[in-house]
């Protein structure tokens, strides 16, 4: 007996000092600093926003199919009947929460890359805007943070203006993740959803449309600026539909709705301009395999945009665990959006197709100005240009 209570005690110290020993360890041990917990929160904010427009809306999609073949089919049975009451709420201006626009996770997402707004001139909040923004990139980064989260200070610099962010219509036909976006502020980018916001939702309203759209994501790689614009006018045609009513001063200008430099314009019951704005080091954030025009690969991704609406784009960034890493989460690259001088414009109901081409080569004017006075201050040299196709 005394043999056995011999041992235990023997285990019992042992098991003690091995305890000890292991405290000792732990706390010798370097904890992580404010820095590292930091980094992973702004990598965690990008991997979740990554993810969830890759893929939320396709497991949604196939989540609510499963449910249909188990006992919670009234689960899908009563979304179904929801999206159909609610069709046509994202082309009525949506249903944005202020509180996700403000959510602090988004401060992160900023700070990951990090992303700024820079300011050029004031918006009237008496007036509504068309926002021409480029470049596309791959995933839009730039306009997402700027005009989606509240986290660069837009309600700030601009005071009384609400950013609404276009993008495909067909990511509203999918369950729960057009719920996420309508929560952000995002709209179709359809004549009926912009109109909307235009005409019928007051003023103070800034429509973000990413202009170069897939087709310009195909071209996206770093060191080269190249956007599709030179046949990319539905814009401008929207932005005369809803511009500047002036009445009798319409025949000073011209006929064009343009008041004469001596008079001042009478209030507009509507107006509307066109703000070009460039994210600086948007197509920094991906490497991308460029497939050249005529190529069987080229062909394929462009039939599968004019098809789908998108392109599949071969690209890699950054994997989770690594910066060496190979992976889909962006590289952290500097994005400087900045927002240019708005372009006026009168309102014409239907303007030929000579006044929306003078219109147009007035906004890629005030463009390529905005391009050329900001492009070193924000990582590109003086020899860099703005290639537009």
């Amino acid at each position: 007996m005394k043999t056995i209570i011999a041992a235990c005690s023997q285990n019992l110290s042992g098991s003690r000092a091995s305890i000890q020993t292991a405290l000792r360890t732990l706390l010798a041990a370097p904890w992580p600093s404010q820095r590292d917990v930091r980094s992973w929160l702004q990598l965690l904010s990008v991997l979740q926003w990554v993810l969830s427009f890759l893929l939320l809306g396709t497991i949604s999609l196939l989540l609510l199919i499963y449910l249909v073949f188990t006992s919670f089919w009234p689960i899908s049975a009563l979304y179904l009947a929801w999206i159909i009451f609610d069709w046509d709420t994202p082309e009525k201006g949506g249903r944005r929460l202020p509180c996700l626009r403000q959510w602090p996770v988004w401060r992160h997402f900023r700070d990951y890359f990090p992303v700024k707004l820079v300011k050029t001139h004031d918006l009237s909040p008496s007036h509504n805007y068309i926002i021409g923004s480029h470049p596309h990139g791959i995933l839009c980064v730039g306009a997402f943070c700027n005009f989606v989260t509240g986290s660069t200070g837009f309600g700030e610099m601009f005071p009384g203006i609400r950013p609404s962010l276009t993008t495909l219509a067909g990511n509203f036909r999918l369950p729960i993740f057009r719920e996420y976006l309508m929560s952000g502020g995002l709209c179709p980018v359809t004549r009926r959803a912009i109109g909307y916001l235009l005409s019928k939702n007051g003023t103070g309203n800034a429509v973000a449309i990413v202009i170069g759209g897939a087709a310009e994501s195909l071209s996206c790689r770093p060191g080269v600026t190249t956007l599709i614009l030179k046949n990319r006018k539905g814009f401008v045609r929207m932005a005369l539909q809803h511009g500047w009513v002036t009445g009798t001063a319409a025949a000073a200008g011209g006929g064009l709705g343009v008041p004469a430099p001596h008079q001042r314009p009478p209030c507009p019951l509507h107006r509307a301009c066109l703000v070009p704005s460039f994210s600086f080091g948007e197509n920094d954030l991906f490497r991308q395999v460029v497939f050249e025009e005529g190529s069987w690969m080229r062909s394929i991704q462009q039939r599968f945009q004019k098809m789908m609406g998108f392109a599949p784009c071969v690209f890699y960034g950054r994997g989770l665990t690594s910066v060496r890493s190979r992976g889909f989460l962006p590289y952290a690259r500097p994005i400087t959006t900045v927002v240019g001088e708005p372009v006026m414009v009168p309102k014409i109901e239907d303007p030929s197709c000579e006044t929306v081409d003078m219109y147009h080569e007035m906004y890629v004017r005030s463009l390529l100005k905005l391009f050329n006075e900001n492009k070193t201050k924000y990582g590109l040299s003086e020899t860099d240009e703005l290639h537009i196709l």
